[in-house]
């Protein structure tokens, strides 16, 4: 008997016109540029004779079968994905697509970060998903209001400093 787990939690299925545009530009990169050539690769290592000791061989259907695994999921997350066009009306307050600054209330450090869609998420550049502890206790503050969010480091304070929304 195996044991039952609830389904992960959906993400969210927004994302900002850049990402679209990217998730949309690997894709086509995927199927239509990479995946011949491995399929050509795989197709010449195939020929060499025997498989069972053939790395090349071996390598190629790993990476052909984590290309279609890409595929698979692009093919079916960018249909469902909805684009946020444009800033919304009241540009003092966080939604999604906001640059924020934040400060920690206990220790005066400040952050700041982008609110984007689960699919752009980018820790070095300082964009959070809309779906992180973070992300959803900031939500619909404004400036000079404080909140707490739930990290993993704890429970932490936070006063938002700055709202800006960056057209892309």
């Amino acid at each position: 008997m195996t044991r039952w787990r609830p389904p992960a939690p959906r993400s969210t299925a927004i994302i900002t016109r850049d990402g679209f545009e990217k998730l949309k530009s690997e894709l086509d990169h995927l199927w239509h540029t990479l995946r011949p050539e491995v399929v050509k690769a795989l197709a010449a290592a195939a020929a060499e004779g025997d498989r069972s000791e053939n790395a090349e061989y071996t390598y190629r259907k790993k990476q052909l079968g984590e290309i279609d695994r890409r595929v698979r999921y692009l093919s079916k997350r960018i249909p469902s994905l909805k684009v946020a066009e444009g800033a919304p009306t009241d540009r003092e307050t966080v939604f999604f697509g906001a640059v924020i600054e934040l400060e920690n209330v206990e220790n005066g450090d400040t952050v700041r970060y982008r609110i984007v869609g689960p699919d752009e998420t980018d820790a070095k550049r300082g964009w959070i998903s809309v779906d992180s502890p973070l992300a959803r206790a900031v939500l619909k503050k404004k400036v000079d209001d404080e909140f707490e969010a739930e990290l993993p480091s704890g429970r932490t304070r936070f006063a938002v400093i700055g709202v800006e929304y960056v057209e892309s």
